[in-house]
Parts: structure tokens; sequence; C-alpha cells
């Protein structure tokens, strides 16, 4: 198990580095006050105008870093401080938000496959830890001189689960890439940001969009030393 907190450490490490790195980029450009005065509210709902969505609700939530768009019920839900600042960083995480209304409006192919995803995953992450941790107890009880590996059919289940978690975490990333990439496009052509608080706006989605690379990546590392331990490399 040397390998995996090995693993762990280093994925925590580099996540614990971007995340620090994101929120000073979001709290620099928080001071970068927009010149047309919008709030993210107004950038929002004037994003899904522009795109011709007229049956998405823009509404507060809250807490920090808890906006998302939500395909069920067709919202755009924004923190507190997203939803009334009038800032770069608050504009470009409304029109981010945005970009998953416009994806979802069109049938943005991934994030289709990405819902389609979440049940299974919902299930999957709840569980794959207790199966995981089973399946290595049940291999270590089982071993024997004829079969040095034990039992692995548990830990092949757990491993299973977690390739659904990973397969999930890398489907995500085009689908984050491509709504602030939708987002950007639209600040730009719509005159919405001058240039300084575009590049702001355009920074701070670039360092968002790292965090899920990083989970991505490092999701992607622990299921391989997991697949390991099925072949009998336990290093």
């Amino acid at each position: 198990m040397f390998g995996y907190y090995i693993i762990i450490g280093v994925s925590m490490l580099i996540s614990w580095l971007v995340s620090s790195k994101l929120k000073s980029k979001f709290a620099f450009y928080s001071k970068v006050h927009l010149q047309n005065g919008m709030s993210g509210k107004e950038i929002a709902e004037k994003m899904l105008r522009d795109n011709n969505i007229n049956d998405v609700q823009v509404i507060s939530v809250p807490g920090q870093l808890t906006d998302h768009y939500n395909p069920a019920n067709k919202t755009v839900n924004l923190s507190e401080g997203v939803y009334m600042q009038r800032n770069a960083a608050a504009a470009a995480v409304a029109a981010h938000e945005c970009g998953h209304a416009v994806q979802h409006a069109v049938g943005y192919s991934m994030l289709q496959l990405r819902s389609k995803l979440v049940p299974v995953v919902n299930i999957s992450s709840r569980l794959m830890q207790f199966v995981l941790i089973g399946g290595i107890m049940l291999m270590a009880a089982t071993r024997t001189i004829d079969n040095p590996n034990g039992n692995t059919m548990v830990l092949a289940i757990g491993v299973a689960m977690f390739a659904f978690t990973t397969l999930f975490a890398f489907v995500t990333l085009p689908v984050e890439y491509d709504a602030s990439n939708r987002a950007l496009a639209w600040l730009e052509k719509s005159g919405t940001l001058g240039r300084t608080e575009y590049a702001g706006a355009k920074d701070a989605l670039k360092w968002a969009a790292r965090t899920y690379v990083v989970a991505a990546l490092g999701s992607l590392a622990q299921l391989i030393y997991f697949a390991s331990m099925l072949s009998g490399n336990r290093n």
C-alpha cells in the first residue's frame, strides 16, 4: 500500500497547489470591476438571451464555489457572491455556467454522456471504497502457495466501480473546457467585457479548468494502482 500513499500524497499536493493558485486568481480578478457595472446575474441572463435560451432561470444559491447548471430544472445556480458581484471573476463564472446551459440547449454530446453516467457514478462513488478495502482484505486472507494473489473477485468489482468514476472525470474535461470556450467566445463577441476584464476572465477560467485535469489524472493514477494489484504487482 506504500505506492498508493505516494499517489495520494502527490495528487493531494498538486491539487492543493492548483486550488491555491485558482483562489488567488479569483481573489485578484474579483478586484477588477466591470466598466459596464453588470452583475453576475445580469451577465448570465444576457448570455442566455443572446443564445435564444428563454426557459432557463438564473438563481442565487448559498455558499462559495457552489455555482453550477442544473439540467433537470434548467437553472443556472450562482453562488451569492457571483450572483451579486460586478467584477471579472463573477463574469467568468456566470458565463461559464451559462455555457453549460448552451450545451444542454444544443444537445452537446459529451454533456449528454456525462448525464447518463451520473446515476452509475453516484452509486460507485458511495460504495467503491468499501468494496476496494474488502477486496484487498479478502485477497490477503485467501492467499495460498498455489494462489498467491488470493480471491480477487471483490477487488475486481471495486476496480470496475473506480473505472466508472475515472471515466466520469475524463468525460467531464471536454464538458468543462467547452463551456469555458463558449463563455469566452460570447464575452468577446458580445463586447460585454473590456480588454483587461476579458483577459482576467480568460485567465480565471483557465485555472478553474486545470482543477478538473488534476482530478482526472489523480483518479487515473489510483485506478492504475488498484488494477495492478489484480495482476499481483502490489508495490
